[in-house]
């Protein structure tokens, strides 16, 4: 066989089983890009002008949001996060560094009946305070952690 026909083959095959998901409602076609950038609120540089781009006119912290991170990172251009909500309702999770030179660093929607968390990872210049933010039910919520960075991931 030669690799075009393997190629064709192999494209068929995964536009097949997607189109097998979208036809089960697994997911809707489009529906993981069609969300708009928010490129306001990834511009800014403190928790309440990210609260305030995002729709927003405060944030209360709460217990209910759990951040999961090393104490310490030994390279800041790779840290991993996991974000977890309780919170009822629960739209959105936002990772915010406080001295990176844009402050909000990801933004997910959270699809309505599904269980809020988020793992990723960010890179970090210095040590710094990370904030998760989250929005339930129209109002946004806040944890905040501290984590060290041994080795800066923002050109140091």
């Amino acid at each position: 066989m030669n690799s075009s026909r393997r190629q064709v083959l192999q494209g068929t095959t995964g536009m097949a089983v997607m189109g097998m998901a979208a036809a089960a409602g697994l997911f809707k076609p489009g529906s993981a890009w069609a969300q708009a950038w928010n490129k306001a609120a990834f511009d800014t540089k403190t928790m309440a002008d990210t609260v305030k781009a995002m729709g927003g006119s405060g944030a209360s912290e709460s217990k209910d949001i759990v951040i999961n991170s090393p104490d310490i990172a030994e390279n800041g251009a790779v840290v991993p996060f996991t974000i977890s909500s309780k919170l009822p309702k629960t739209q959105q999770i936002a990772l915010l560094v406080e001295k990176n030179p844009n402050s909000l660093v990801a933004s997910f929607t959270i699809p309505e009946g599904t269980e809020a968390g988020v793992t990723t990872r960010a890179k970090m210049g210095q040590t710094s305070n990370v904030i998760a933010l989250v929005k339930a039910d129209g109002k946004f919520y806040y944890v905040s952690k501290e984590v060290k960075v041994t080795l800066g991931g923002c050109g140091g």
